[in-house]
């Protein structure tokens, strides 16, 4: 926050924290937070839990270094806090925003989409939410968080073939599949990027592959996408040289 970083060395400061930064500006009620930070376990008095941890935050966020008026930052509402910071001060906030700016671009402008989306992950450091507890709502968040950067992927590398850039779009394909062997839809992306890399026999390699581990994991075949890319393979389709041929679930199939 305001370029300074702080240590929160507590498990439920940071817990704190991070509950009520997913909705900064929205007041989180006593009884949300004990749900957050003590996830259903009996409690003596939770106020004054909730006050001591708030007090501990509020002097590591209000420090004299960030030049604020005590109280203007986390705020003690009607039953409940407040974190008094516009939304786009949150990282999460910024990555999503820029997410859904460069989903956006995708189509009309694969340049700029590259520019918006490589932007939003060099946001990421580690795993979302990390150390912010077990409640529900930052592990529903971190879920959230999660899914959204691998779409994200998916559009950047998409946006990477849509330009011709088939050695960058291949080398990020190759470790998110290897991250996610079991993901259809970036098994599909990178059999194109091995197609036009001249790897034909490396692409059809790669569906057999994904056939044999979704039918051994979980005993299902390939879907109508993976069995589309497979067959377009197989019968040189032209349209799988074409620059713009789908990647992500956000473009479809432009030319």
């Amino acid at each position: 926050m305001g370029g300074h970083e702080r240590e929160i060395r507590s498990n439920k400061v940071r817990a704190m924290f991070a509950t009520l930064a997913l909705e900064p500006g929205q007041p989180i009620s006593h009884v949300e937070l004990a749900d957050e930070l003590w996830s259903g376990q009996p409690l003596g008095n939770v106020h004054n839990a909730l006050q001591a941890h708030a007090a501990r935050l509020r002097k590591i966020l209000e420090s004299p270094s960030r030049g604020r008026a005590a109280g203007t930052v986390l705020r003690t509402v009607y039953n409940g806090y407040v974190l008094d910071i516009p939304r786009e001060s949150v990282d999460g906030n910024r990555f999503l925003g820029l997410a859904a700016r460069g989903s956006t671009s995708l189509r009309h402008d694969p340049y700029r989409a590259i520019e918006l989306l490589e932007s939003g992950l060099r946001l990421w450091r580690g795993p979302a939410l990390l150390d912010a507890g077990d409640g529900l709502r930052c592990k529903a968040a971190a879920a959230m968080f999660d899914e959204r950067r691998l779409t994200m992927w998916e559009d950047l590398v998409s946006a990477r073939l849509a330009i011709g850039d088939v050695r960058q779009a291949a080398a990020d394909l190759r470790s998110l599949v290897s991250q996610h062997p079991l993901h259809e839809h970036l098994c599909a992306q990178l059999m194109i990027a091995l197609y036009r890399s001249g790897r034909q026999g490396e692409a059809l390699t790669l569906y057999h592959r994904t056939r044999r581990r979704l039918d051994d994991d979980l005993g299902v075949q390939p879907g109508l996408l993976l069995q589309q890319r497979y067959a377009e393979i197989l019968a040189q389709d032209p349209a799988l040289t074409l620059s713009g041929i789908t990647g992500s679930s956000s473009m479809g199939r432009i030319a």
